[in-house]
This record gives structure tokens, sequence and C-alpha cells, in this order.
């Protein structure tokens, strides 16, 4: 039975009545202020504290002053389509100030080359090269290129290898190369990030990191991932490779899910924080205490740079280079793409992309490959020398890539191959076309297409002089420009590295 007005409680100690309740407290009138001591710090913002994305490595180098550049009475090949014979280009301020015909003035000061004879172009771009991370010489200790550890690394990045006295850059200028993507290998299905540069020396990644150029991110499927970690803990089949792509993507896109949320309620609490600031200003001047209760910052996701790095890749600001030789391989890629919403910007090798090219160009996926590079795997059987030019026939974007520190002296005579093979089989490819499978169109593929791969006014003076035809076996650089400054002269030779100063059994000799 219950005893009105007594609680009993059942304690340690036995059966205790409650002492009488407290008064209630008073709810004051609407009319009386209530103080909240609110300092900025109760507005706890923990995004200060967690770690940010590691800033790109750039040296503030003091590059000498140079001269206007005159070249004249040449032939210039624009890679635009225009031809301009007895021509003269002109480059001042690291850009191109004037293409015309042999009227075109000279500003004041500027020192004049008599290019009669001679032939020039853009500088050559290379889609695909491993110069700086497999170094000259190529030992194990200079094998910095794939990254094995794990058969998926997104966040490992060339920019972290990237030897800039690599001696085999000063031979690629000597072949006319001025910008070039340097990649991991092919062995991972996800080897980490690229790195767009200017082929010139340099003392550390950053100081030749072509300016602005977007992301790139090296991807491989076939042969070589499941050859080389099949017996690593997999995969060991393509089956394998396409289930792990889905399902690290799969986590990429539920992370920038995450992020996307924490943006929004990120946005929300900073305008609420700036409205609260505004409330309380105005109840300072009014002589009224604050009144806005303040509220914590959300918390942002963990970081995983591995994640963060394929979710600019599901939002498009990261380029997808996907080594690819079959075309079932290419096919599957593309429908995993689209499933996720990414776009390839390249398949590399693509040896097969000429039996689906109506895919790959209603895509909008260029081909960087070889002139007749074929037969040294399986995946390689199918490769044919007429390749590039069905691909352009139809409309694509195709590209000679080098993937070798030797091709990548000579990619003016692998176009020229390329172009040969396609007329031979009565593909009518154009010198002009031809040319931009060096230039142009590998500009696109690395998203700096704006700023180089043509001779247009106001373009990046990226230019080399040839001393005949560029798609001559006899036709060599003479002189090689980036950015307007010479990075090869053939009258002064080529320059040694670091590296082969004083390590050089022909140190001093001629190229």
């Amino acid at each position: 039975m219950r005893t009105p007005g007594v609680l009993p409680l059942l304690l340690a100690g036995g059966l205790v009545s409650c002492q009488k309740a407290p008064p209630a407290p008073t709810t004051p009138d609407k009319n009386e202020s209530i103080e909240l001591d609110i300092k900025e710090e109760d507005w706890h913002d923990p995004e200060p504290a967690f770690p940010k994305p590691r800033p790109s490595p750039q040296l503030a180098t003091q590059e000498p002053a140079h001269p206007a550049l005159v070249l004249r009475h040449a032939t210039i090949l624009t890679a635009t389509g225009r031809r301009i014979e007895d021509g003269t280009i002109v480059l001042k301020s690291d850009v191109i100030a004037a293409v015309g015909d042999n009227s075109t003035p000279a500003p004041p000061g500027a020192e004049e080359i008599n290019a009669q004879g001679k032939f020039v172009t853009p500088g050559i771009i290379d889609t695909h090269s491993h110069v700086g991370v497999y170094p000259a010489p190529w030992v194990d200790a200079n094998s910095d290129g794939n990254e094995m550890s794990e058969v998926v690394t997104p966040s490992a990045s060339v920019v972290s290898a990237y030897w800039p006295q690599d001696p085999a850059i000063t031979r690629a200028s000597a072949g006319g190369v001025t910008v070039a993507q340097i990649l991991p290998g092919s062995a991972n299905l996800i080897g980490g990030l690229g790195l767009t540069v200017e082929m010139r020396l340099g003392r550390g990644a950053g100081d030749v990191r072509f300016p602005d150029a977007p992301p790139t991110l090296k991807m491989a499927c076939g042969e070589n991932p499941k050859r080389l970690h099949g017996e690593k803990g997999g995969p060991k089949t393509r089956m394998g490779e396409l289930a792990t792509l889905r399902a690290i993507f799969f986590e990429a896109a539920e992370h920038r899910a995450k992020l996307s949320t924490y943006k929004r309620e990120r946005a929300l609490w900073e305008r609420k924080r700036a409205r609260a600031a505004e409330l309380d200003d105005q109840a300072k001047a009014a002589g009224k205490p604050d009144r806005v209760k303040p509220v914590p910052a959300p918390s942002p996701p963990p970081r995983d740079e591995r994640l963060e790095v394929l979710a600019d890749v599901l939002e498009g600001n990261t380029l997808v280079q996907l080594h690819c030789y079959r075309a079932s391989d290419m096919l599957q890629l593309v429908a995993l793409a689209d499933e996720l919403g990414f776009g390839i910007r390249s398949f590399h090798h693509a040896l097969d992309a000429y039996k689906i090219r109506d895919v790959l160009v209603s895509h909008g996926i260029a081909v960087s490959t070889w002139a007749d590079w074929w037969g040294f795997k399986m995946e390689a059987l199918d490769g044919i020398p007429e390749n590039a030019a069905l691909f352009s026939q139809a409309g694509g974007r195709a590209v000679i890539h080098s993937d070798s520190s030797l091709g990548i002296q000579r990619l003016n005579q692998e176009a020229a191959k390329a172009m040969n093979a396609g007329r031979a089989a009565g593909i009518p490819i154009s010198e002009d076309e031809a040319l931009r499978w060096i230039t142009a169109n590998p500009a696109w593929v690395l998203g700096i297409e704006k700023v180089t791969g043509t001779l247009e006014v106001g373009k990046r003076a990226d230019v080399v002089l040839w001393s005949g035809h560029p798609f001559s076996v006899y036709s060599r650089p003479d002189l090689v420009l980036v950015r307007g400054r010479k990075v090869f002269d053939r009258r002064v030779g080529r320059r040694p590295t670091d590296f082969e100063i004083g390590n050089s059994a022909r140190e001093g000799a001629a190229p």
C-alpha cells in the first residue's frame, strides 16, 4: 500500500523516507534576459587540427632573363592544319608572339636565326615515359617506378621519386621532346599518380613540374598485375582484377559521399556561426547580452589518401591513364568507368584499339600506342602497324608514345612509320595529322592543350627547329626550346647532368 506524499527508497542501510522535494525553479519573466557566457572558442572547430593534403613541391628558382628569339625563312608546321613556307615565328617572354610569313617583324633586341631549308614544329610531347623513375643507369638502386608492396597504391606519386638529373632527360631533349608524362609502372592495378614535366634538368620535381597540369592516375589491367601479384596474395586472374578495382572504387564512392555530406554540414555550420556573430554584435550594440547558443563544428571523416585520390577521379579532377592491350579488357574497363561515372582519358599501348575504335571514339578516349611494337607477350600478339592510322581515320585522338628511354629520342620517326603504314594500307593520313600524334593530341591527353601542342600566338614557346623535314630519318633537332629557353643547341652539344660530371667515360663528348 502506498503512503501518500512519501516515496520509499531502498538504500544500503535500509528503508528511508525522502525528504521534502526542493521547490521547482521559477520561470523567468519574458522580459528578463538570460546571460550566456559565449566566447569564440565555444564554436569549436576541429578541422584545423586534422592533417591537410600535402602540397605539391615547388621550388622558387630564379631563371635568367632571355631575349626574344626569331626563327626566319623556315617551313613552319603548326599542327593546326596550317603550313607556312618561308615563314617566321617570334618567341618572346615564354610564349609565341607571332607566326607568319617572312614579313613578320622582329622585336627590338631579338636574336634572329636564319632557318632557311629547316623546319619548325611544336615540341614533341610523350604521354608515356618512365624517365626519372627508371633512370640511367638502370640498376635496382634506381628502380622507383613500381610500388609493388600492394596491388592498389593510388596515393603513391611519381613526384616523390622523380630524379630530374637522369641522364636520359638530356637525350630526350636532344630528340625534340619538350614535355612528358612520367608514370608509375604497370605492375599494380592502380600504380599511383603521374607527373607532367618540362623535359629539362632541375634540382627537384617541383622545379620541372609543368605548371597547372591536372593530376593524372596510372592504372593497368591484363597480364602484368596478375603475373606480378598472383603469388603475392592476388589477384591471379582477370576476374580478380576487375573485382579488386570494383571494390576499391566502391569504397572511394562511399568516401566521396561522406566528404560531400561533411562539406554541406560544414558550410551550414559556417553560415550559422557567421549569423550568430552578427546577432551577438547587434545585441552588444543595443546593450543586451549575447543570446546565441554556440554549436560545435561537424567532424570531418578520417583522412584516407588512397580513397581521396580515387574520389578525385570520380569527380573528374584526375585524368585516368590506363595501360591495357586486349580489346576485351578495354571494354571491361570502359563498362566499369561508365558504371561508376568516371572517364578514361587514354588507353596506353592499346594494341587492339583498332578492333573497338567505334566504342573508344564514342567515349572520347584517346589511344597512346606504338608505331610497330607487338608480339612480346600474349596480349600483344594482335598488334598491327596500322593501329594509329585506323583509329585516327575513325575520328579518334591517336598518340604515338615511347615507354622507352631510347624510343623517346626518336618519336618523330615513330610517327613517320605509323603514318606510312597507314598510307600503305590506303588510309589517307596527312602530314599534319601525323604531326598531331606527337604534339596536339598528347597535349590533350595531359590536359594542357590550351597552352601547348600547337604553334599559335599566345601558347607556350615549346618549339623545335629541325635540320630537315621532321619525318625524315636524316633530320635531327638543331634547337629545342622550352618556354623560349634553349634546352638543347646542337652547335653547343648536349649538357651533361650532375650525375655524369665525373662519372662518364665520355665526359664532354658530343651526342
